[in-house]
């Protein structure tokens, strides 16, 4: 008698959804329980308070946003990580004898494997936030892409 392989998962109905349909049921139930979308970043209204607010941290999480595009965008290209190689690399020439110490350290973080320097650039760090102030992936998205991103950051 054959050996029958164990099937991982859900039993099968025979009423599977595709995966757009099953997304619009979870949007109309999240609709549904008054929860909304959230599309782009807004100031607390003036009863919340002011305290927290910070232009910088705006410009992080943007600068944050902005590095889990490109990662997104890399995985799914990966020869686009030599555009920030290329720029690491001019950006040290341009500098002369003595570049500045971030143009070394990414130089060496480029040369990681691809889902480190993902995990590292989309990390919530103090070190990542200021490796993010001087990345070399500008190249890597459109202007569309950029501008999508900068219009959600637009208080």
């Amino acid at each position: 008698m054959a050996a029958r392989r164990k099937r991982r998962g859900r039993p099968p109905t025979g009423r599977a959804q595709p995966a757009a349909q099953r997304m619009r049921r979870y949007r109309a139930r999240k609709k549904a329980a008054g929860l909304r979308p959230v599309v782009r970043w807004e100031p607390p209204a003036e009863s919340e308070g002011r305290g927290y607010f910070s232009t910088h941290r705006v410009l992080e999480a943007r600068s944050l946003a902005l590095h889990a595009c490109i990662a997104r965008k890399i995985a799914s290209k990966p020869s686009l990580i030599g555009i920030a190689r290329k720029n690491v690399e001019a950006w040290r020439e341009a500098a002369g004898k003595e570049p500045p110490r971030h143009l070394a350290e990414w130089r060496r973080i480029l040369k990681r494997p691809w889902r480190q320097i993902a995990a590292l650039i989309t990390e919530q760090s103090e070190r990542a936030a200021r490796l993010r102030q001087s990345s070399p992936f500008a190249g890597v998205l459109t202007a569309e892409e950029r501008k999508r991103i900068y219009d959600a950051f637009r208080a």
